[in-house]
Parts: structure tokens; C-alpha cells; sequence
């Protein structure tokens, strides 16, 4: 249903199969320092929301947790911070957790965060589709995600991936030249 909805208490989501579905305009204004919805079972959707909060809180809006889950078409940004993002509160539009496995998100878009999101270790799973700006950009840690169709707008991120030291080499983040090219010239941190 349209409308503003302020969350100040953690929504969990524990049974499989459950879609959230925001597309008739509900926007979430997270109004405390805690994670609005954590994604615990398997083959969950989130879609079609607007997601920010009052202040930039130090936590993701979204942590995925369980097997399968997805989500889609939701812009998802924090309240301007000034200053250079090195900075800032560490908010973010998502966060894996580790060792889940197919994951997706897709067609949705992040900006004035810390990062759209932290991939965790041992997790897998497609990052197609998406915008992202005025981050500093997704976060690979050992994980196996593919990133493909994703553009960057203005302001421009510090980095659009940063593949840190426990990235994999090789597939699907090697040749980096080629990470770059089916990101729309990804700007890439390999740090591995």
C-alpha cells in the first residue's frame, strides 16, 4: 500500500517463500539504529520498496540470510553525509551472510551509502542489473558473485567493486577487463 511507514524494530522473516512486495509506492524510513529486515528463510523476495532512514544508522537495510532469496526493483538510500565517504557512518543497502547460496539482486538501485552492499564470505549469487552512486561501492570478500548489466551515476563512487584479498582469482571476477566492460566500464579496486 502507498505510503511512508517508519520501522524503528527488526522485521525477521522466517518462512520460506515470503515475498514483501512494495511496488504500489510504500516507502520505509528506518527511524533506529538496528536492521529492518533480516531474510531468514529460504526463497524470500523483497521488492519494489523505497528504503532510507532519518539518519545514516550504522547497519544494512536488508541482511540476507537464507538460501535462494532476492531482491528486487527497490531503491535503497541513506540521508546525504558530508565529508569524504572514507567518513561516513557505514550504511548499506545489504549485506550477505556467510555461506548462503543463490542469491539475487537485481533492477534495483543504491546511492548516499556507505556501500550498496557487503558480500560475505563462501556466499554465491548474481548482482545483475542494478545502480549504484555515491557509494563506495559493492564489497567482495571471498565470495562467488556474479556481477553483470550494473551502471554507476552521478556523484561517482570511490570504486564501483572493490575485490578484496579473499576474492577468487579467475572466474567470475577474471579477466578484470572483462568485470569492467559487462559492468558499464566498472571502476575496480582488486585488492587481491
Amino acid at each position: 500500500m502507498a505510503g511512508d511507514y517508519t520501522i524503528s524494530e527488526q522485521q525477521v522473516l522466517s518462512a520460506d517463500g515470503v515475498t514483501l512486495n512494495g511496488d504500489n509506492g510504500a516507502t520505509i524510513i528506518l527511524t533506529a539504529p538496528v536492521v529492518p529486515f533480516l531474510m531468514n528463510g529460504q526463497n524470500q523476495t523483497i521488492k519494489g520498496f523505497k528504503m532510507t532512514s532519518n539518519v545514516p544508522y550504522p547497519v544494512e537495510f536488508i541482511r540476507i540470510g537464507g538460501n535462494g532469496n532476492r531482491i528486487l526493483g527497490n531503491v535503497i538510500y541513506g540521508p546525504e553525509q558530508s565529508g569524504d565517504s572514507s567518513t561516513w557512518d557505514v550504511n548499506r543497502g545489504f549485506v550477505t551472510q556467510p555461506s548462503i547460496t543463490i542469491v539475487l539482486i537485481s533492477g534495483s538501485v543504491f546511492y548516499s551509502l556507505r556501500q550498496p552492499g557487503y558480500l560475505n564470505p563462501d556466499s554465491t549469487g548474481i548482482i545483475f542489473n542494478n545502480a549504484a552512486f555515491n557509494t563506495r561501492g559493492y564489497v567482495v570478500d571471498g565470495v562467488l558473485f556474479e556481477f553483470s548489466g550494473n551502471s554507476w551515476g552521478i556523484p561517482q563512487n570511490a570504486v564501483d567493486i572493490a575485490l578484496l584479498s579473499g576474492a577468487a582469482t579467475g572466474a567470475p571476477y577474471d579477466p578484470v577487463s572483462a568485470l569492467e566492460s559487462s559492468n558499464s566500464n566498472a571502476n575496480i579496486s582488486d585488492q587481491r
